[in-house]
């Protein structure tokens, strides 16, 4: 592997990382828009006329100003150091999402072609991995776990794996199923006994698209592992923030945290989790 392989990688991974930012701004609006206009549907109303919105359109702005944000000011890390992490405009502060997402997303692109080399393996695991991460910083912000997101990565996991990409597609076909049915019995499980809803219906999806990349044998290692994560997330937000403990914590970023550490130390992980 060379440095200019990685550096690459780096720069790539950085541009998508920013445009990550617009598919977690943007994605729960349309989600939104969308839902009002079913709403007004189902009652026999007319739908309110909005300008067209969606990744591509209208251009990014800050969203207290309105200031049109140019391309010098959306460089990736580097517009958010120069303006002191400030909208060159008003002066009120950018979200520490946006550098930490473009960060983040370099350093996980540099990682998935460092494992898997500069191949079609590495392509295919970039669209898992930013996936994952556009559906960790949605949940965080709204609880959300959207469709559009959480389906394609299903189909794509099973279509990755038709010539055994990364499982064989037996086991990315159970697993797909497998992660779906698993977490949807223990929703309803755990509505009999509390008559509460213990999680959303977006993690059942996201599991099984987790299950339709690496397969069944992996998903009581992600359930486990996320599990625990989140429960120590859980218990130190109570402790340290005092943190509503009748305030749902989303399930999915940890879903996706166990899925990432799976897909690049999947077998040393197995082997500790089988050990005796």
């Amino acid at each position: 592997m060379t440095v200019e392989v990685l550096v690459i990688a780096l720069v790539l991974g950085l541009l998508f990382g920013s445009f990550l930012n617009v598919v977690v701004h943007r994605v729960p609006i349309m989600m939104e828009r969308e839902w009002r206009a079913q709403c007004a549907e189902f009652h026999g109303e007319k739908a309110e006329e909005t300008q067209p919105y969606n990744l591509v359109v209208p251009r990014s702005a800050c969203p207290h100003c309105g200031h049109l944000i140019a391309w010098y000011e959306n460089i990736p890390l580097l517009s958010y150091l120069r303006q002191k992490g400030r909208c060159s405009r008003c002066g009120v502060a950018i979200s520490w999402r946006y550098p930490l997402l473009e960060a983040v997303t370099g350093l996980l692109t540099v990682l998935t072609v460092w494992h898997f080399g500069p191949t079609g393996q590495a392509a295919l695991a970039l669209l898992l991995v930013w996936g994952l991460l556009a559906l960790t910083f949605i949940d965080f912000e709204t609880h959300l776990l959207p469709d559009s997101l959480t389906q394609p990565l299903i189909w794509i996991g099973l279509l990755a794996n038709l010539n055994g990409l990364f499982v064989p597609l037996e086991e990315a076909l159970i697993g797909a199923v497998a992660g779906y049915l698993s977490l949807r019995l223990v929703y309803h499980l755990f509505k009999l006994v509390t008559g509460k809803e213990g999680m959303g219906f977006g993690d059942f999806k996201l599991l099984a698209a987790l299950g339709a990349w690496m397969g069944w044998k992996v998903l009581p290692l992600i359930i486990l592992a996320s599990s625990l994560v989140g429960a120590v997330v859980g218990v130190a937000l109570i402790l340290v923030s005092g943190h509503d403990r009748a305030k749902p914590i989303p399930f999915g970023p940890y879903l996706a945290l166990a899925g990432l550490l799976v897909l690049f130390l999947g077998r040393p992980l197995m082997d500790l989790y089988l050990a005796p």
